[in-house]
C-alpha cells in the first residue's frame, strides 16, 4: 500500500514515462481494476475503513490527527477489524510501515506484529530506523534544495519536495522493504498462514528522494495535466482558497513540471522496493500460494486543478486510485466494475474463509478476480468530512457523470465523457435537469439505505441550500424512502 498515489503514474495504467516494471508485472499476472476508488480522500479515515470494512460515516474516524477539527480519533473498543479476526483464526499478522489509522491505539492493539511507525510522513527519527542506519553504516537523514511557494500572507508555503542526501539503501522506503523481507522470511518458516502488509509513506508530499530519483525525469518532457487550466469559475469557492493555501500560483510553471517529475521519480523508487518484496516471495516459493494486493489510501493533485495534496475537491485525481489483486490460479485481466478500497476487507476475510458480515460496507472481490461476472452496483459513493476545517461532501460516480453535493456551497456535476478533466461544472445547466435530478435521487437513496440519519441530512439541505428550489427533487419525502 502506498500513500497519496495517482493512478496515472503506473505503466499498467497507461503512463509511458514512469517505469514501474514490478507493479506492472503484478498487474499483468493479476486483475487490474480500472475503476477503483477510495471511500474518502484523506489518510486516517480511509485506513480505518480498510481495517473495519466500514464507510467513514459509520466508523466515525473522520479526520487526520494533524488537522483534526473535533472528530473522533480512534476506533471505539470492540470495533470489528480484520487483523484481529485473522489473528483469532491462527494467522500471523504483520504490518511494516505507515499506520496513521488512529492516534492513541497502535498496530499491536489490532493484532499486528512489526514496528509502530507513527505520523503522516516518514518518521526518520524512529529508533528502529536509526538502528537500521547504524547497523548498515549508512548516513543520517538530511535534505537540501527545498521547493516551496509563498503563502498569501507572504510566509513560506508548505514544503513540496527536496533532495535527500542519502543513498537509496538509507531511504525509509528501502528500510521498510528490508524489514518486510525479514518478516516474510520469519513467517515463511512458520506453519501458520500469514497476512503481511507494507505501507509506504510515499509518494505523499513532500517528495523527498535521493539525487538519482530527483533528477530521473527531465521536467521538459512532463506533459502538464489539462486541468492546470482551472479557473474555478462556477466551482465551490473553497477550491480557489485551497489553491492559494498550496501556493500554486506563486511558483513558475517550470517548478510545477519539476514537482511532477520528482513525484514520478518517487513512484519509481517505491516500485523498486515493491520488486524486492515480490522477488523474495518468489525465492521463498510462496508466489503460487499467496494473494498479493496493491493499492493506496487516496490520490494526489500534483498541480491538477492548480492544487497540491488532497482536500475538499472530489476530483478523479484523488478519488480514483490504482487497485491490483493477484490470486494464484486466477486469470490475468482488466475489470471496469466500480470497486473500493473498502472492498479489500471483505476480500481478505473471504480468502481466509471467515465471515464477512461485520465488514458491512465491503464486498468480496474474489469472484471478480477469479474471472466471474457477479451482479454488481453500477455506481459508487464517496464522502469527505474535512481536513484543516470541517467540510462535508458526498459524491456519486457513475459511468458517464459525477455528482458532488456540497451542502454549504454550489453542487457540482461533470460529464466525464466530454470533460474528463472536470473543468466545466454543468450542475446548473438547464438541459442537465433530468440527469441532475436522477443522480440526486439515486445518491440520497443510497445514503439512506446505508444510514437513516442521511434522510435528515438531506432534508436539512432543503432548509439551507439551493436544492430547496430544485423542481427535480419535488416529491421526496420520508415515506418514499421507507
Amino acid at each position: 500500500m502506498t500513500d497519496q498515489h495517482r493512478v496515472d503514474t503506473l505503466g499498467a495504467y497507461g503512463n509511458t514515462q514512469v517505469r514501474t516494471p514490478n507493479l506492472d508485472r503484478l498487474a499483468a499476472t493479476g486483475t487490474r481494476f480500472d475503476r477503483w476508488y477510495t471511500p474518502t480522500a484523506i489518510c486516517t479515515p480511509a485506513r480505518a475503513s480498510l481495517l473495519t470494512g466500514q464507510a467513514p460515516f459509520r466508523h466515525k474516524v473522520l479526520a487526520n490527527h494533524e488537522r483534526n477539527v473535533g472528530y473522533q480519533e480512534d476506533l471505539p473498543d470492540g470495533t470489528f477489524t480484520f487483523p484481529v479476526a485473522l489473528r483469532e483464526q491462527g494467522y500471523n499478522v504483520g504490518l511494516v510501515g505507515k499506520w496513521h489509522a488512529g492516534t492513541i491505539k497502535a498496530p499491536a492493539d489490532y493484532g499486528f506484529d512489526g514496528p509502530h511507525l507513527t505520523g503522516w510522513h516518514n518518521p526518520v527519527d524512529h529508533e528502529d530506523y536509526r538502528a537500521y542506519l547504524k547497523e548498515h553504516n549508512l548516513p543520517p537523514y538530511e535534505i537540501t534544495d527545498r521547493i516551496r511557494g509563498t503563502l498569501p500572507n507572504g510566509g513560506p508555503g508548505n514544503l513540496l519536495a527536496a533532495r535527500l542526501q542519502q543513498p537509496v539503501e538509507a531511504t525509509f522506503e528501502y528500510y521498510m522493504a528490508t524489514r518486510t523481507i525479514e518478516m516474510l522470511r520469519s513467517y515463511a518458516s512458520s506453519e501458520k498462514p500469514f497476512y503481511l502488509a507494507t505501507h509506504f509513506f510515499g509518494p505523499h508530499l513532500p517528495y523527498i528522494v535521493p539525487d538519482h530519483y530527483f533528477d530521473l525525469i527531465d521536467p521538459s518532457t512532463v506533459e502538464l495535466p489539462k486541468s492546470i487550466a482551472e479557473t474555478f469559475e462556477g466551482k465551490p469557492p473553497v477550491q480557489r482558497n485551497y489553491s492559494a493555501h498550496w501556493t500554486f500560483d506563486t511558483m513558475p510553471i517550470e517548478v510545477t513540471r519539476k514537482l511532477i517529475a520528482v513525484y514520478w521519480g518517487y513512484v519509481m523508487m517505491i516500485d523498486e522496493q515493491v520488486g524486492r518484496i515480490l522477488d523474495e516471495l518468489d525465492r521463498l516459493g510462496l508466489t503460487d500460494a499467496t494473494t498479493v494486493f496493491f493499492t493506496c489510501d487516496h490520490g494526489e493533485f500534483t498541480g491538477s486543478h492548480r492544487l497540491h495534496d488532497k482536500g475538499p475537491a472530489m476530483y478523479e485525481d484523488i478519488y480514483r486510485t490504482p487497485g491490483i489483486i493477484r490470486i494464484p490460479g486466477a486469470p490475468p485481466q482488466a475489470r471496469s466494475e466500480f470497486v473500493s478500497l473498502l472492498d479489500c476487507t471483505a476480500t481478505i476475510l473471504d480468502l481466509a474463509g471467515l465471515s464477512r458480515g461485520a465488514a458491512v460496507d465491503s464486498r468480496s472481490l474474489v469472484p471478480i478476480v477469479r474471472g466471474e461476472h457477479p451482479e454488481w452496483q453500477q455506481d459508487i459513493v464517496a464522502e469527505f468530512h474535512g481536513h484543516h476545517f470541517p467540510y462535508p461532501q458526498r459524491m456519486l460516480r457513475e459511468d458517464r457523470y459525477k455528482l458532488v453535493v456540497n451542502p454549504d456551497s454550489t453542487n457540482e456535476l461533470y460529464d466525464l465523457v466530454n470533460d474528463p478533466d472536470e473543468l466545466l461544472n454543468i450542475y446548473h445547466h438547464p438541459e442537465m435537469a433530468p440527469v441532475r435530478g436522477r443522480m440526486l435521487r439515486r445518491l440520497y437513496t443510497l445514503l439512506v439505505e446505508r444510514d437513516d440519519r442521511f434522510y435528515h441530512w438531506m432534508t436539512s439541505m432543503y432548509d439551507v441550500g439551493e436544492v430547496d428550489h430544485d423542481p427535480t427533487l419535488s416529491g421526496l419525502d420520508e415515506a418514499s424512502y421507507r
